[in-house]
């Protein structure tokens, strides 16, 4: 069965351990990667996307472009492809056909010049449930390299404006589905990516805890976004750019 998408247009823009411990030492080897060069291309361009699984095509012939600071909003029913899609814009998965070419980098070649420049949020958390909050930010910023004194700054900031600095010292095995996304954002952003993939972002969060999070994903004078979403009326208000797959 082949599937395909089309882009509807363009919206008016809108502006504890000793585990953890180990862990922490084993970062310390990683060396960050030089930051590719900026360019004026667009943060996303796809010509003919394919994915196939085995005998499936799961996307097909899908072709749309943004330019940096925009928002792509992807719609369409489950099965549809748009979590994969999501993935394959990651580095994350390889594309079957077709050319995809993000922040100037043609996947899936270049996939290791998008480490560090890409902020992603997936289904489920990439959060290790035994460390607390702090444990796993403070992790992820050594990962990326981060200075550690102002990653620690960074981190307090993102916890208090979620509203989750009461539990940073808690095992997120212990959080409700709720607090693990609002802190698996905080993950996402920490290391103001300028690409944010985001996957149904607004899963399992309240009205208070989307208000707290709107200032670190929402549209308008951040990153480039591409917005997997069910939710057709909020993925498309802050969308310039909506595709649609089937």
């Amino acid at each position: 069965m082949r599937r395909a998408g089309r882009v509807i247009g363009r919206a008016g823009i809108r502006n504890r351990s000793s585990r953890f411990a180990s862990m922490m030492e084993r970062t310390a080897a990683v060396e960050s990667r030089p930051a590719a060069t900026q360019t004026a291309q667009p943060a996303i361009e796809l010509r003919g996307l394919r994915r196939d699984f085995g005998e499936r095509t799961a996307l097909g012939s899908i072709s749309a472009r943004l330019e940096p600071g925009e928002s792509l909003a992807v719609l369409g029913p489950n099965g549809s492809g748009k979590s994969t899609l999501l993935r394959i814009l990651a580095g994350l998965l390889r594309p079957s056909g077709g050319e995809v070419t993000v922040l100037g980098c043609a996947l899936p070649k270049a996939t290791h010049l998008l480490r560090g420049r890409v902020g992603y949020l997936g289904h489920a958390p990439l959060l290790y449930r035994d460390l607390s909050p702090r444990e796993n930010l403070r992790l992820a910023a050594a990962l990326h390299g981060l200075d550690p004194a102002a990653s620690k700054a960074r981190i307090e900031r993102l916890l208090d404006g979620v509203g989750m600095s009461v539990r940073g010292d808690d095992r997120v095995a212990e959080l409700s589905a709720g607090m693990k996304q609002r802190i698996d954002i905080c993950r996402a952003v920490l290391h103001e990516p300028e690409l944010l993939l985001l996957d149904e972002p607004d899963a399992h969060l309240d009205a208070e805890a989307r208000v707290q999070v709107e200032p670190l994903i929402g549209p308008g004078g951040g990153p480039a976004r591409v917005v997997v979403s069910h939710d057709r009326k909020a993925a498309t208000a802050g969308a310039d750019v909506v595709l649609e797959l089937r």
